[in-house]
């Protein structure tokens, strides 16, 4: 009997519930269209990223968006979810591995709507494209530039270096600013990513722009792989492993045991917070061919099974909005893909590196890393082949 009477007061509790909620409209709607949306992002970027939904769902009445943040081993489950027809909506995801989901027709071609990309960078557009079809919608454009140690210089009375430099400037500067172990010239890392633009600013690379031709082997490829692993083995003005200490080159630029680093804007809000010291930036060196570095781009593709196409076209138009690119800029971590968004005060804004304006001069001097299918593969095979010409 007691069990009975406490089933008829959840009963009670339960069509009370209902009536208020039904009355005020506190549950979703049967009828709301629920659009997935998967990302990766660290915790700054999905602050920033989740008051932009909710203003999205306030502005397209009956729209929701399930946003699935997957920080880690992401492509890894955006597979998994393709390979399981339960693929989410909107994809974010970068050129590096497009091809693969571009070739496999799972993706909507994104030419065919209207949008506005007369606005954008056109390496940009390339990099996220594939077969002559534009696969995603850029949100930003990730490029190498070579961070400086402005006390260093001074300590040292070196000049500092300007974009027109080269090879032959850049490891003569590097020399002068070594005093090893202590302090090194220059930075160096095993991951092609990072000895790319010595390849690409001699007339090599890993691939052929087509990425159809494997080029590592070819005679300008080799010659900017030698002058790299020259920096390490020949002049020692980059540190070898056992010197690294197992630090990375970003703690170690820090700790100002480097006096220069090749690498990218992603590090910018860790260098303003927690660099005791000057520093600002300039366009990496050139070589033969002039100052060439790899340029990448993440944006929002559509997936081709989306029974929502419609509302996920509006919320990849909303998402690249220039107000909602704006807001992502102030974390400091991207460079925006939107040329009026990259010109604004919110990129320019006066804070560290100085010369910001040098992340967007070297997008018209850089190459669309030339990708295929394999790429992936095709890397992790260049690093099983330069290992011992770099250590």
């Amino acid at each position: 009997m007691e069990s009975l009477k406490i089933l008829k007061n959840i009963t009670k509790f339960l069509l009370v519930t209902c009536c208020i909620c039904l009355l005020s409209g506190c549950s979703k709607s049967d009828n709301d269209v629920v659009l997935q949306y998967a990302s990766w992002g660290s915790k700054s970027e999905v602050d920033i990223l989740k008051p932009i939904l909710s203003d999205f769902e306030k502005s397209h009445e009956g729209v929701k968006v399930e946003f699935m943040h997957i920080p880690q081993n992401y492509f890894q489950k955006i597979h998994l979810l393709f390979a399981s027809n339960t693929a989410p909506d909107v994809i974010f995801i970068n050129n590096l591995n497009l091809p693969i989901y571009a070739n496999a027709g799972v993706l909507e071609d994104l030419s065919e709507y209207d949008f506005d990309t007369q606005n954008y960078y056109p390496q940009a557009l390339q990099s996220l494209s594939w077969g002559g079809k534009l696969y995603a919608i850029p949100r930003d454009v990730s490029n190498l530039v070579v961070f400086y140690n402005k006390d260093l210089f001074d300590r040292a009375g070196v000049k500092y270096p300007d974009k027109d430099w080269t090879f032959e400037d850049f490891l003569k500067i590097s020399q002068k600013l070594t005093n090893a172990p202590e302090i090194f010239g220059i930075s160096f890392e095993d991951e092609p990513l990072f000895y790319l633009p010595y390849l690409m600013s001699e007339g090599g690379g890993i691939l052929s722009d087509d990425g159809r031709r494997e080029i590592l082997s070819n005679s300008e490829s080799q010659k900017g792989l030698k002058f790299y692993s020259d920096l390490r083995k020949k002049y020692h003005v980059a540190p070898k492993r056992s010197e690294s200490a197992s630090a990375t080159m970003a703690q170690m630029f820090l700790q100002e045991r480097l006096a220069m680093q090749v690498s990218g804007r992603w590090l910018v809000p860790k260098y303003r917070e927690e660099a005791k010291f000057d520093w600002d930036i300039v366009p990496f060196p050139k070589g033969s061919v002039g100052s060439v570095v790899p340029l990448d781009s993440s944006g929002w593709a559509l997936a081709k099974s989306s029974k929502h196409k419609s509302e996920a076209i509006s919320f990849i138009k909303y998402l690249s909005l220039r107000e909602n690119i704006e807001k992502m800029v102030k974390s400091g971590l991207i460079v925006p893909a939107r040329i009026d968004a990259s010109k604004s005060k919110y990129f320019l804004d006066g804070q560290k590196p100085k010369n910001a304006k040098v992340f967007l001069e070297v997008i018209k001097t850089s190459k669309p890393t030339p990708v295929s299918v394999n790429y992936n593969e095709i890397i992790d095979n260049a690093k099983v082949r330069n290992e011992k010409i770099l250590n």
